[in-house]
């Protein structure tokens, strides 16, 4: 292609955008991002304190939770400085190794939010089907070495695409769809053949994303089953309701997932403002619910906040 060889490749750099509007309305809509911000980090952050420095919180349920309070809070880190760049000061440009560095963790945070969403359904599925051998499986050094290989997982399907990125050639201003970047948006802008960055995407958001939520129907399943076993109606509804949390946390992370990667590669032009939309449901919206349904849902660990309040 002869594009390849074209000085507009050379000191190329990518332009961020989101939602289209004139820099008076951009910098109305930081407002509300930078409330939605501060609400996330905030509720994330107590979550995390209150689980660390009360020890009759260092059970599975907690711990788990913590972990999907530090995967919110680096989702929260990797996509604000763009964010509020593009909506308060008008800055879109964004470096070719600033981008695929932003891409590299966004996209394992969000394998690894899928893995802690997929040991919180593991961890309902033996406190309602195994109750009475819920402490000697899910011991504390056996949690750790899940969460250490989720994280390795993550981080090894992910490594690859910004190296399949650098590989390309592109233009000197290539604009981007959101405010950060994202594998699916960057590769689109390649002046090149991304047929093998698009299978290799794809196949890796079915290893996780598809695995992972079959996995976690499948926990379901069993929790259903053992819970519809049960005689007492009473007991029944309580089971059920230890499950309300999880399943706020996995509907909210992926429908959104799903929609945005579907709309990815088979939208067209008129769903741009769509797919804008739906990716910051998808990664501002669960940061914000989380800490507020687990506070609710979970007695002890409300209790805990409303103590920390009044003191």
């Amino acid at each position: 292609m002869p594009a390849a060889n074209d000085t507009n490749l050379i000191h190329a750099v990518f332009l961020l955008t989101g939602i289209a509007g004139p820099i008076d309305i951009h910098q109305w809509i930081s407002f509300p991002f930078c409330f939605i911000y501060v609400i996330a980090t905030v509720g994330n952050a107590l979550i995390l304190l209150i689980i660390k420095t009360d020890s009759s919180l260092h059970e599975p349920m907690y711990i788990f939770l913590s972990m999907l309070a530090i995967t919110d809070l680096g989702l929260l880190i990797a996509t604000m400085p763009t964010v509020f760049s593009v909506y308060l000061i008008n800055s879109r440009e964004i470096s070719f190794s600033a981008c695929f560095a932003q891409l590299f963790f966004i996209h394992t945070l969000q394998f690894m939010e899928s893995s802690v969403l997929l040991l919180m359904a593991f961890d309902r599925v033996i406190a309602i089907c195994n109750p009475l051998r819920y402490a000697s499986i899910l011991t504390h050094p056996r949690i750790a070495k899940l969460g250490l290989m989720f994280v390795i997982r993550s981080v090894v399907l992910i490594l690859p695409l910004p190296f399949l990125l650098q590989r390309f050639q592109y233009w000197r201003t290539n604009v981007l769809s959101h405010s950060y970047c994202l594998h699916q948006d960057v590769m689109k802008v390649a002046c090149a053949d991304i047929t093998i960055n698009n299978i290799y995407g794809l196949s890796v958001a079915f290893i996780v994303f598809g695995m992972d939520s079959l996995l976690i129907f499948l926990s379901y399943v069993m929790i259903l089953k053992t819970v519809l076993s049960v005689t007492s109606h009473t007991k029944c509804l309580k089971a059920l309701n230890t499950c309300i949390s999880h399943l706020c946390a996995v509907l909210l992370f992926y429908l959104p997932a799903i929609g945005l990667a579907l709309l990815h590669r088979f939208g067209n032009e008129s769903s741009h403002l769509l797919q804008v939309v739906l990716g910051y449901v998808f990664r501002l919206v669960p940061p914000v619910i989380h800490p507020i349904v687990y506070s609710i849902k979970s007695e002890h660990l409300r209790g805990r906040i409303i103590r920390v309040f009044v003191k």
